[in-house]
C-alpha cells in the first residue's frame, strides 16, 4: 500500500515538472509573467501598509494629522491601482504562454500519433484518441492559463504577509501556527482521495467521447436497422457513467473548499479578537510602545489585511486544486501518448529500395496480434515479378494480416519476408512501403478538391497525369459532369459522393502512385457489376508487368490471377490456378460454385 501511494507521488511530481519544461522553455514570457507577479502583489502588500499609517494618523491624542492621513491614502490608492494594472498585463501574458504551450503540446501529440505503429490505433477507440487532442490538452491549457498565475501571485503574497505580520505583531501570528498545519494536513489527505477521480473523469469522458465518434459514423447503418433506440440507451449508460465520474471527482474536491473556508474563518475572528485585547492593553499602559506586545489600531487593521491576504490564498489553493488534479490527469493521458513506443527505427544496416523488380518471398510466417491468439501460422508462398496471387477465405482468416505483414505494419513473430532476396526488416520502412500502392475496401478522402485528392498518389502530378490516372480509372466523365470538374470540394471523406465514386477516386489515386507492386483488398466492392468488369479491365492494364497481391470475395474478379491462395484458420490449405482449384473440389471450388450456381 505504500509503495501504490509513493508510485503515485512520483507520478504526480514528475507530470508537474514535466509541465514544467513546457513552461520554461517560453522563458521570454515566463520571466515576464513572474516579474510582473512580484511587482503587483508587492505593491498589493504595501497597499495595507499605508492604509494602517493613515488611521494611526486620525487616532492621535494630538488631533488628526490630515497631510499624513492624505500622504498615505494617495500611496495607499497608486499602489492598489499599479498592482490591478500590472495583474492585467499579466494575465494577458498568461494567455500568450498558455497558447503557446498547447500548440506545442498538441503538436508533439498530433506528431507522435503520426510515428505510433498501426497497432496503437487497432486497439484504441477513434474518439478516444481524438479527446486528447480537444479535451485534455485545453484541459491543461485551462489549469496554466488561471491557476499558475493564482500559484505564483499565492506563493508571493503568503510569504510577503508573513513578513508584514511578523514585523506588526510576532505574538499574533502564533494563531496561525495552530490554523495553518490543519488546513495543509487536511488539503493533503483531501488530494490523496481526488485525484483518482479526476483521473477516472477522465478516462471516462475519453470512452464517451469514442463511442460517440464510433455511433456517428455509422448513422446510416443505425437508421436502417432502425437501432436509434438502443443505441441512444447505450449512449445513456455512457454519458450517466461521465457524468457519475464527473460528480464523484467534483463533489469530493467541493467538500475542500468550505473546511478551509471555515478554518480560515476561525484564524481571522482569533485574530480580530486576539488583536482588540492587545490593543487594549496597550492603550491602557499595559504594554508599553516598543515591547513585543504594544501594538496601535493601525497595526490591528494592517494585521488583519495581511491576515487576510495570508488566508486568501490557501483558501483560493484549495479551490484550484481540483482544477490541478484535473488538469494533471489530462496531463498524464497525453504524456501517456508521447511516451508509447513508436515504430520500431529501421534496422542499422537497413537498405535503402529505389528499383524493384517485384519479387516476394514469404517464407514460414507465423504471426499473432496478440501472445495467446495466433492468426498466420507458418505460411510460405513466392510471388515472381509481375505475378497476381490472389488471397481467399472466410472472414477471419488471416488474408489482411498477410498485407499487413508486407506492408510491415507489424512484423512476423517468426520466418521471414524478403522482397528481391533482401529480407523485409532489412530496408527502410519507407522505402519498402512505397514500392506498393494499396487500394482499400475502406475507402478515404480528404476535405479538398477532386484534383487533390487524387494527386495525393503522387506529390508534385500535373494536372494532365492526375486526368489521364482518372480516365484509366473510369472515373473522369463522372468528374467532368461535376459543375466545377476537378476543383470540386469533397466534404469530409467524401461523404457528398458515393461509395462506388469514392472507390473509384482512390483506384485513379493508385494509377497515379505507378509503384512497382500492388495490393487491392477488395478494391471493386463498393462498385456496381458493370462498372467493375470497367476497373478490372484497367487494373489488368495497371498489374501487367507488376507483381500484385489480390484480396477478394468476388471470385470474378481473380479467375486470371497466377497463384490463388485459400488460407483457412491461419494456414494456406489450398494453392494454384483457378482451373487447379476448381478440379481440387476443396474450399474453393465450393466457393465457386455458390457464386456461380
Amino acid at each position: 500500500m505504500t509503495e501504490n501511494k509513493n508510485v503515485k507521488k512520483r507520478n504526480t511530481k514528475g507530470i508537474a515538472l514535466r509541465l514544467g519544461t513546457y513552461v520554461i522553455r517560453q522563458w521570454h514570457l515566463f520571466i515576464p509573467a513572474v516579474i510582473l507577479t512580484f511587482v503587483s502583489n508587492h505593491l498589493a502588500l504595501l497597499g495595507p501598509k499605508y492604509s494602517g499609517a493613515a488611521i494611526d494618523a486620525v487616532t492621535l491624542e494630538t488631533g488628526v494629522d490630515f497631510p499624513v492621513v492624505w500622504d498615505n491614502v494617495i500611496k495607499m490608492i497608486i499602489c492598489f491601482a499599479g498592482a490591478a494594472l500590472l495583474s492585467y498585463l499579466l494575465s494577458i501574458i498568461m494567455v500568450f504562454l498558455s497558447q503557446r504551450i498547447v500548440y506545442i503540446m498538441r503538436k508533439q501529440l498530433f506528431e507522435k500519433l503520426n510515428t505510433l505503429p498501426v497497432g496503437y490505433f487497432d486497439s484504441n477507440a477513434t474518439g478516444d484518441i481524438i479527446s486528447h487532442l480537444s479535451y485534455d490538452v485545453d484541459t491543461v491549457n485551462t489549469s496554466l492559463s488561471n491557476d499558475l498565475v493564482q500559484v505564483m501571485t499565492s506563493i508571493y503574497t503568503v510569504v510577503g504577509s508573513l513578513v508584514f505580520m511578523w514585523n506588526i505583531s510576532r505574538p499574533m501570528i502564533l494563531i496561525f501556527v495552530l490554523t495553518v498545519p490543519v488546513s495543509i494536513l487536511f488539503t493533503r489527505y483531501r488530494s490523496t482521495k481526488v485525484r483518482p477521480m479526476f483521473r477516472a473523469r477522465s478516462k471516462k469522458y475519453g470512452e464517451l467521447n469514442g463511442y460517440a465518434e464510433e455511433m456517428l459514423s455509422g448513422s446510416a447503418s443505425i437508421r436502417a436497422y432502425g437501432r436509434q433506440d438502443v443505441i441512444s440507451g447505450r449512449f445513456d449508460k455512457h454519458n450517466d457513467e461521465a457524468m457519475s465520474a464527473f460528480y464523484n471527482a467534483e463533489y469530493s474536491a467541493s467538500l475542500l473548499y468550505p473546511t478551509i473556508n471555515l478554518i480560515n474563518n476561525v484564524s481571522l475572528s482569533l485574530v480580530a479578537i486576539f488583536g482588540g485585547i492587545l490593543y487594549m492593553y496597550s492603550q491602557n499602559g499595559v504594554f508599553l510602545e516598543g515591547s513585543l506586545f504594544f501594538i496601535s489600531l493601525g497595526g490591528v487593521a494592517q494585521f488583519v489585511q495581511y491576515s487576510r491576504k495570508f488566508a486568501g490564498p490557501i483558501n483560493e489553493f484549495s479551490n484550484i486544486l481540483h482544477e490541478f488534479q484535473s488538469a494533471f490527469s489530462a496531463a498524464e493521458r497525453v504524456f501517456k501518448v508521447l511516451d508509447e513506443d513508436p515504430e520500431k527505427l529501421d534496422a542499422s544496416d537497413a537498405v535503402e529500395m529505389k528499383e524493384v523488380d517485384g519479387l516476394v518471398e514469404i517464407d514460414g510466417v507465423t504471426f499473432g496480434y496478440r501472445p495467446d491468439r495466433t492468426i498466420l501460422k507458418n505460411v510460405s508462398v513466392t510471388a515472381k515479378p509481375g505475378q497476381m496471387i490472389a488471397i481467399v477465405g472466410p472472414t477471419g482468416a488471416g488474408k489482411t494480416t498477410i498485407i499487413n505483414l508486407l506492408m510491415r505494419f507489424y512484423d512476423p513473430d517468426s520466418g521471414e519476408i524478403r522482397i528481391d532476396g533482401k529480407p523485409s526488416m532489412k530496408i527502410k520502412r519507407n522505402d519498402l512501403r512505397l514500392v506498393f500502392t494499396m487500394v482499400l475496401q475502406d475507402t478515404w478522402l480528404f476535405h479538398g478538391t477532386v484534383f487533390d485528392n487524387i494527386a495525393y498518389g503522387r506529390q508534385g502530378a500535373t494536372e494532365e497525369e492526375v486526368k489521364e490516372a482518372a480516365r484509366r480509372a473510369k472515373i473522369d466523365g463522372y468528374i467532368e459532369s461535376l459543375p466545377d470538374g476537378y476543383n470540386t470540394v469533397l466534404s469530409d471523406d467524401g461523404v457528398n459522393i458515393s461509395k462506388g465514386q469514392k472507390q473509384l477516386i482512390t483506384i485513379a489515386r493508385a494509377f497515379l502512385s505507378d509503384a512497382p507492386m500492388l495490393i487491392l483488398d477488395e478494391a471493386t466492392s463498393n462498385v456496381d457489376s458493370r462498372t467493375e468488369i470497367q476497373i478490372q479491365e484497367a487494373m489488368n492494364g495497371l498489374m501487367k508487368g507488376r507483381t500484385s497481391f489480390v484480396i477478394a470475395h468476388r471470385l470474378s474478379t481473380i479467375q486470371n490471377a497466377d497463384t490463388i491462395l485459400v488460407v483457412t484458420g491461419g494456414e494456406i490449405s489450398e494453392i494454384g490456378t483457378h482451373e487447379e482449384l476448381l478440379k481440387q473440389g476443396g474450399f474453393y471450388s465450393t466457393l465457386y460454385n455458390s457464386q456461380f450456381s
